[in-house]
């Protein structure tokens, strides 16, 4: 996962169509087309409904275009916001890149399936 303080981070990039989709959209009825990075917005931290977009975009849309989140993003959040299929983060002001960079590799794997491994822990073992 990248990770970008808030002052560099820009709503546009050159050569690629960006989606702003709102913490309240559905992500199942976007038009998708030609869209290379959807940008999710966390008004607040306490509001997790930028997760589940995440989640939906990877899993059921198959989304394989950047995931970014913007907003009120902490360093505690990175680590589900990469199991959750965000590819960029985009810290708040007052956040440290470098805690948040040490929060990425705080666990070396997990148990659960993710936006990443689908299966669990126990079945990727068995596969190999």
């Amino acid at each position: 996962m990248k990770l970008i303080a808030a002052s560099a981070h820009t709503t546009s990039a050159e050569g690629q169509k960006v989606l702003e989709l709102a913490n309240d959209a559905d992500p199942l009825l976007q038009d998708l087309s030609g869209v290379t990075r959807i940008d999710l917005h966390f008004p607040k931290f306490s509001d997790g409904r930028a997760f589940s977009q995440a989640r939906l975009l990877r899993g059921r849309v198959r989304f394989t275009g950047e995931i970014r989140a913007t907003g009120d993003v902490l360093v505690d959040q990175v680590l589900q916001m990469e199991r959750c299929g965000f590819d960029v983060a985009v810290l708040r002001e007052d956040q440290d890149l470098a805690a948040a960079e040490r929060q990425l590799h705080r666990f070396p794997a997990f148990y659960q399936g993710d936006a990443q491994h689908a299966l669990p822990h126990f079945r990727q073992t068995e596969a190999a």
